[in-house]
């Protein structure tokens, strides 16, 4: 993969202005209100004439010869709140808009299609980028000028300076449009590797010593501040460093889990993950909460549990699932998208973080003579504090130390910690909640479903089987089509969006997993068929890997590639890595050569920057080191599977029935009198075991 980096002198210098002008919120309806998105309904009732992105707003700024506007972001976004308060719910503000241009109000968890493009151009023109994420472009689209948030003041004189440029010498804007989409296109070009495929175990050794100096070993996590968990590095770091015996590496990840747990970034009380802490302790979290993350985590947590038995970890999968089910899930069995990091403080004013925080006197009143107990385990004090007076509840010794140091037993600890959090949660529910973004992705629902999967596999608690199954059905029934695509978003009973490889990627992976717990095989041929739409849909034959947006999207400027492994992998290494499973599941070489020549493009990039790479380093690690095929055939085939399942075997797929099946690794092998177990590889399997025990010591 080949980058190009455009040093681009921007259009607009801006600079410090101290001028105020008086804030007054006009009533006002604009289009967003016919929108589904939270995030656009947020600003329905700006005095901004807010448009959603459509061919009908593009053609209004192509019949009016405007400049547009496009602002993206998130519900849960604080910034992006901000941003609002300050300018977009001004009337000098609004006016100015509105006369000068076209504005395109965006969720970029509804189209994350549009939000890359203009991303690219962001990071291109000022080398960095997030959100709110403000992009001002022609009347076609293509991108002249941005950035992220802007203080009134700055964003006012942007519109100003730019508009007047475009009035007086529009040719210069166009060149410098024309400049910039062209770096827009050319970034993160996919350069076909031509050299034969060679994944060896002496280069992964290479990459992971590379990977290792990013580690922050002492908090855990990588290096520095702001610390995002970052659930698939670890995932993959935890599978080397057990299936290669690195005890660094294990104790490293360990070590992240349990800060994770210990600190503010988890909800302490109600259970869940923020987004990202802002300071190296994992303390003082940006207070959203992601279904993307605590889905991730989860899958985490549970696999660190089956490779320590360390019951943290089990209590952690076990409150984050209370917390999705109790506020992000619908009847349904559709998952919500995310928590606010905002919520309403006595002012009637949004307030960053203020529904997780306490006082020390609201404390003290709540839990009397357990205050001097709870303020140690939790750190009501300078370590724990935040500001205003407020804490987040973080803590910093293990439950064995707190034992010895107050000479309490086991019991009595835990039933401390869950008075505390029943009398806390209680007080809790009497606060203004955060908002919740109710729409429902279909990429994100497949990541909390593969973590109900997953938990029930390590755990067996049939109740995550049943959720995982209402959760999977939906999106059959919701999300796929008639014509074999999916939909990417479902708000108030009604499907839309076409949807982009992430979507794919995501519910193809998930199938595969839900088919290795059941082994009922309709999930796996519905992946299968799920894969056939998407080469045929998004496969950019040149390169061999697939654009984010399907050949049926027309109205951006360019079709680009997701390749980084990124807080959730990317489309790209999902694909790959399922499109190596299911060559093993039907024997489809055309699968295992396309997986092979993916990583095979991204290998050197891997090699030099292998952080933003793990979930293909994961796939790296299957051709590099042994990998298995497990096929369980006879009457107790789901029994001897959740006996398989009590060991931590990243390494394996699994294919199972207990009856006659026609999967190629299944094929003639029922037996109604035993159930056995082969142990394969590439088709070629070993003789067959009774116990499980022995089928284990032969991998």
């Amino acid at each position: 993969m080949k980058t190009l980096y455009y040093f681009i002198i921007p259009l607009i210098i801006l600079s410090s202005c101290n001028q105020k002008s008086a804030t007054s919120i006009s009533m006002h309806t604009n289009d967003l209100i016919k929108e589904t998105s939270p995030y656009l309904l947020q600003h329905a009732h700006n005095p901004v004439n807010w448009k959603a992105w459509n061919d009908e707003s593009l053609a209004l700024a192509e019949a009016e010869n405007k400049l547009v506007i496009v602002s993206i972001g998130y519900s849960a976004c604080h910034w992006c709140h901000v941003m609002e308060k300050e300018s977009f719910e001004n009337d000098s503000v609004a006016k100015l808009m509105n006369s000068e241009f076209v504005n395109i109000k965006v969720d970029r968890e509804e189209r994350p299609d549009i939000d890359q493009v203009y991303m690219t151009a962001i990071q291109l023109m000022t080398g960095s980028g997030g959100w709110p994420l403000n992009c001002i472009t022609l009347p076609d689209g293509r991108p002249v000028f941005g950035g992220t948030y802007f203080t009134k003041d700055e964003w006012l004189k942007v519109l100003k300076e730019l508009s007047e440029l475009y009035k007086t010498n529009p040719e210069k804007v166009i060149a410098y449009a024309e400049k910039l989409t062209e770096g827009v296109k050319n970034s993160e070009l996919i350069s076909v590797n031509r050299e034969e495929p060679n994944f060896t175990s002496i280069a992964l050794d290479t990459t992971i010593k590379s990977f290792k100096k990013q580690l922050d070993y002492k908090n855990g996590g990588t290096m520095g501040a702001p610390k995002f968990p970052m659930p698939s590095s670890l995932h993959f770091l935890l599978r080397q460093s057990i299936q290669n015996k690195d005890e660094d590496l294990k104790s490293y990840v360990n070590k992240t889990l349990t800060k994770l747990a210990s600190g503010g970034i988890y909800d302490q009380i109600g259970g869940g993950f923020s987004r990202y802490s802002v300071d190296e302790k994992w303390h003082i979290p940006h207070f959203e909460k992601m279904l993307y993350d605590n889905a991730q985590l989860v899958s985490l947590y549970s696999d660190a549990y089956l490779v320590s038995k360390n019951e943290t970890y089990k209590t952690i999968v076990e409150e984050t699932l209370k917390f999705i089910e109790r506020e992000l899930t619908h009847t349904n069995g559709a998952f919500y998208s995310s928590l606010d990091a905002d919520s309403k403080n006595e002012e009637d004013e949004l307030e960053e973080g203020i529904f997780y925080c306490w006082t020390k006197d609201e404390l003290k009143t709540l839990l009397n003579e357990d205050f001097n107990l709870f303020k140690d385990y939790y750190n009501i004090n300078s370590f724990g504090k935040w500001e205003n007076n407020q804490y987040v509840l973080i803590k910093n010794k293990s439950d064995v130390e707190f034992m010895a140091l107050h000479n309490l037993t086991e019991d009595l600890l835990h039933s401390k910690i869950l008075e505390w959090k029943n009398i806390l949660i209680e007080e809790r529910a009497k606060r203004e909640p955060p908002r919740t973004d109710d729409k429902t992705l279909t990429s994100w629902n497949a990541l909390m479903l593969q973590a109900y999967i997953d938990a029930y596999r390590v755990f067996g608690n049939k109740n995550y089987l049943e959720k995982a199954l209402k959760n999977a059905t939906f999106i059959k029934q919701k999300q796929l089509r008639s014509d074999g695509g999916l939909y990417h978003n479902f708000k108030n009973n009604k499907s839309t969006i076409e949807g982009f490889s992430e979507d794919y990627a995501a519910v193809i992976k998930t199938y595969i997993s839900l088919y290795e717990v059941t082994l009922d095989e309709n999930w796996l041929a519905i992946a299968n068929d799920l894969m056939t739409y998407t080469i045929t849909h998004f496969l950019d034959k040149e390169s061999g890997m697939f654009y984010f947006t399907s050949d049926v999207n027309k109205n951006l400027i360019t079709r680009k590639f997701e390749i980084i492994d990124n807080v959730i992998p990317s489309s790209n290494s999902m694909l790959a890595n399922s499109l190596f499973k299911l060559s093993h599941y039907y024997y489809n070489t055309s699968y295992e050569k396309m997986a092979r020549q993916m990583l095979n493009n991204v290998k050197y990039d891997l090699e030099t920057s292998p952080s933003g790479y793990s979930n293909w380093l994961n796939l790296y690690l299957n051709y590099a080191s042994p990998y298995y095929e497990i096929a369980i055939s006879g009457n107790n085939a789901l029994e001897k599977l959740k006996e398989l399942n009590t060991y931590y075997l990243p390494n394996i797929l699994i294919a199972g029935a207990s009856k006659q099946s026609d999967l190629p690794l299944l094929e003639n092998r029922y037996n109604s009198d035993n159930t056995y177990i082969y142990v394969c590889v590439n088709g070629s399997c070993k003789l067959p075991r009774i116990d499980v025990e022995k089928a284990v010591k032969e991998l």
